[in-house]
Formats: C-alpha cells, structure tokens, sequence
C-alpha cells in the first residue's frame, strides 16, 4: 500500500500527505471521504473538531481544508504523531493543535468543547463502545453536534441520545454520522 493520500476538498485539494507504516492506521479511503465531507457541507465550516485516534490526518486536515474553525488531533503512536507533527506544522497554522495521547482518556478528563468529533479507531480494539459512552456522558460535543464513526461492524446507538444520520458500508468498513440529542 501507498504510504500517501492526499486532501480531496477545499483549500488544499490536491495537497499530498505522506504517512508511516504503522499496525493499524488505514487512512479513510477518498471515496468514503468524499461521501462523508459531502455529508458534512453544511455544518464544517466554522466548526470546532475533534479528529481522535488521527493516523495520517486525513479527516482533521480535509475539515481545516474546508475551513474548520479548529481541528485538535489526537495520535497515542509515537510513530504516526512525528509524522502529524510534519504534517501540521507545514500549515503553520493556529487553527490545529496535535496532542501524544490516548483518545480514550482523552475524552474522559477534556473540558473542551467540539461541533464535531471524528471517531475512527484501529479495527483490532474495542475502544468505540467507551469512547461513545464518553461523549453520551459529557459535554464535549455540544447538544446538536455531531460524531463521524468507522467500524468493522453496524453500529447500533442508544436512540434516546443519538439520532442516525447517514449509514454506509464500503468493504469491510461501516461508516456512520450521528447527531447527539441530549
């Protein structure tokens, strides 16, 4: 597999992104971001987001392409954070902050609040049950914000607290986006 994919929308369309050989990390396909952006037109731009559990960027640095307010990525790899740190910092811009961490605690101790929170962690890992359960609990998307899940299996949320908005499956992949309600 190519170590690159590149931006598809936006201000930097176009703009390649080079990313490292890491257990776990595969990109979001063009396609599937192309359906998920177009999903998003209407509410990314100005929105403050979350792109957890980044890898090559790609969904945090397409938001800031179609002009995300704020983009905070989250990376625990020491591998793929060096990587994002290049990355990031060749936009030279404010607008996006890059945190060594682990997503799950992360979204448990945070104060911060988003528009929208992109959830695609590696496959082998339970970590979406805990980190939906987290954002149910919290305040960190705010009421009407939305969460952008990938997973290996159709995802099934509490109704009382989510509202599907789009469902799709590409291979192996289901990917869905879901309005909080409460």
């Amino acid at each position: 597999m190519k170590q690159v994919i590149r931006i598809i929308g936006g201000m930097y369309r176009g703009k390649k992104l080079h990313f490292p050989d890491v257990e776990g990390l595969r990109p979001t396909p063009d396609r599937v971001r192309e359906t998920i952006f177009n999903w998003l037109m209407h509410d990314i731009r100005e929105a403050h987001c979350l792109d957890a559990f980044s890898g090559s960027g790609a969904l945090g640095l397409e938001a800031f392409s179609r002009r995300a307010a704020r983009v905070v990525f989250l990376e625990q790899s020491p591998k793929a954070h060096a990587s994002l740190q290049k990355i990031i910092a060749a936009f030279n811009s404010p607008k996006l902050k890059l945190l060594q961490t682990d997503a799950v605690q992360y979204l448990q101790r945070v104060q911060e609040e988003f528009d929208i929170i992109f959830l695609d962690p590696p496959f082998a890992q339970t970590y979406l049950p805990q980190c939906i359960a987290h954002i149910a609990q919290s305040n960190i998307l705010k009421r009407g914000g939305l969460v952008y899940v990938e997973s290996p299996s159709m995802l099934h949320l509490d109704e009382k607290i989510w509202r599907q908005i789009k469902l799709k499956q590409a291979g192996q992949v289901v990917y869905a986006l879901f309005e909080k309600l409460i």
